[in-house]
């Protein structure tokens, strides 16, 4: 299980483009703040979909949640205890194709299953979750055979299949065309209703959040605070044309992000 708190979290960075005029200028070591006293709480086995303007700290926060990242000050908590480092139960899934180019879809997803000395054990695991995101016919080939949205399943099932307590998401549909990006997400949603681990996905698409969370949080701009937190009591599949909660939750959210009206 997996119960993640963030605790008064800060975090600046220094100001690597302005150049010092003076020896003031270099003793203050002028920062830029990306993230304002941020206090959230994510429980074990929800999906929460992160949303806010581009630059507002999203990624520098799941960084922080993962242990690639130190705040400046604050912390965050997994079930209690401070996270420090890379956690081997917590596994982040990149904006951008992390598989490596040299090893076939089979060899990716065995990478986190080296420990296993149970060969038989081991390949039923490797097959399970190449099944589940239906590449069980691209076990045996390269990622420059794959396309855009067989990429993407590619990496969830390498990242599923070390039964991580936490799975964190960086915009895990960029890049896809529309069709790719649907499938791919009914993938993600179908996933986490059978799994249940908790999920968190940051993303710039309102109606991703929506359709895919038990919650959605909005973040402002930099430096950045929670300017809505909301629980979505809603079923799955959702279907954002048909219900009015959902469609004025989704203009609302539209309205703080600084467009006037939905499209």
């Amino acid at each position: 299980m997996s119960h993640i708190q963030i605790q008064n979290l800060n975090k600046h960075y220094v100001d690597q483009r302005r150049l010092p005029r003076s020896e003031e200028d270099i003793r203050s070591e002028r920062t830029i703040q990306v993230l304002d006293d941020i206090n959230l709480e994510f429980q074990d086995g929800e999906m929460v979909c992160i949303l806010g303007p581009s630059g507002c700290g999203k990624s520098t926060m799941l960084r922080m949640i993962a242990g690639f990242e130190h705040p400046s000050s604050g912390q965050v908590l997994i079930n209690n205890e401070v996270v420090t480092k890379p956690r081997a139960d917590s596994i982040f899934v990149f904006q951008h194709s992390g598989l490596l180019p040299w090893m076939t879809v089979w060899e990716n997803v065995e990478l986190g299953l080296r420990h296993l000395t149970d060969l038989e054990k081991k390949n039923k695991t490797i097959r399970e979750y190449i099944e589940m995101v239906d590449l069980g016919r691209f076990g045996n080939h390269f990622p420059h055979q794959l396309s855009g949205g067989m990429l993407r399943r590619a990496e969830l099932a390498r990242a599923l299949a070390v039964n991580p307590d936490t799975l964190i998401m960086d915009e895990p549909f960029s890049g896809l065309d529309f069709l790719t990006h649907m499938k791919v997400r009914e993938e993600v949603v179908n996933m986490h209703e059978f799994i249940k681990k908790t999920t968190l996905v940051v993303t710039h698409d309102i109606d991703d959040a929506l359709i895919m969370g038990d919650r959605v949080i909005v973040m402002s701009g930099r430096p950045s605070h929670v300017k809505l937190e909301h629980k979505l009591d809603f079923g799955r599949p959702r279907d954002l044309g048909s219900n009015p909660e959902l469609r004025a939750l989704r203009d609302e959210i539209f309205f703080m992000l600084g467009v006037s009206y939905a499209i």
